[in-house]
């Protein structure tokens, strides 16, 4: 009989509560999953997550920053980051988000995986959604 990993939900202070039943990310053994995030703003008890601007830059920026904070929630960082999936809402993007996506991950020993998708289907005034896959140790 093995010994079963704990589960954890991790959801920092800067996230709202999920609206069903799912987990900002999950921690479990040395992977950690960090679901969808798009680019709204810290929680503001008592308001609905307002993004924090218009613009691709701004959007990915904190996207990632939800991302980042996800992460150090379960233990990691960037450098356990072995998988970044990205999805766009618009094709003309893509130079754009490759050049944020070089600037923010410049410093990284090594890349992770990744890839980009177009998807139609984040709610009006979103532009970008980043999810991560991490492994720890």
């Amino acid at each position: 009989m093995s010994d079963k990993l704990t589960k954890t939900a991790l959801t920092p202070a800067t996230h709202t509560t999920p609206p069903a039943k799912f987990s900002h990310g999950v921690r479990k053994g040395n992977i950690l999953q960090v679901a969808g995030q798009v680019g709204f703003g810290p929680a503001v008890e008592g308001q609905a997550p307002t993004p924090v601007g218009p613009g691709l830059r701004e959007q990915t920026l904190q996207a990632f920053a939800n991302a980042e904070a996800i992460l150090k929630e379960g233990g990691a960082g960037w450098e356990d980051a072995v998988m970044i999936r990205v999805y766009l809402t618009d094709t003309g993007h893509f130079a754009e988000f490759n050049e944020i996506y070089n600037e923010y991950f410049a410093s990284l020993q090594e890349a992770p995986a990744a890839r980009t998708t177009v998807y139609v289907g984040l709610p009006a005034g979103l532009l970008v959604e980043v999810d991560v896959l991490a492994v720890l140790g």
